[in-house]
């Protein structure tokens, strides 16, 4: 065999697993019952509940944030994020959580934050003038 062979079939069977993986994070969201039930680490969205403590304590542990989430169900669980609390986080809309249950308490090691559009006062001046 040639090593042009040898080198494209390498790339193929890279490129091959490359989509394999990302192709596994790509799941569907769960809810905190289906987290629970799986014991495996999956992503959770949900709605930030504004009504409770958000601690975050930089000084103590800048690494651990804990904050209530409501999830599609309705269901409200306290969550603990394990890195710091981010930026603007009480405005935001809708949280991504990537982690899974340990007990009654939801740990996540990762979030995104769907924040509301800069946009959208805007966007709803420009439809009344229409």
């Amino acid at each position: 065999m040639k090593k042009i062979h040898i080198i494209a079939i390498v790339i193929i069977i890279a490129a091959i697993a490359i989509l394999l993986s990302a192709t596994k994070d790509m799941g569907t969201y769960a809810t905190f019952s289906e987290a629970e039930s799986s014991g495996k680490i999956v992503k959770l969205v949900g709605e930030l509940s504004k009504d409770k403590v958000i601690e975050y304590n930089p000084q103590v542990d800048p690494n651990y944030c804990s904050f209530h989430i409501k999830d599609a169900d309705g269901q409200e669980k306290k969550v603990i994020l394990l890195m710091e609390k981010p930026h603007d986080f009480e405005r935001s809309e809708k949280v991504v959580l990537t982690g899974k249950m340990k007990g009654e308490e939801f740990v996540a090691t990762s979030v995104l934050l769907k924040c509301p559009s800069k946009y959208q006062d805007e966007e709803l001046f420009i439809r009344a003038e229409s």
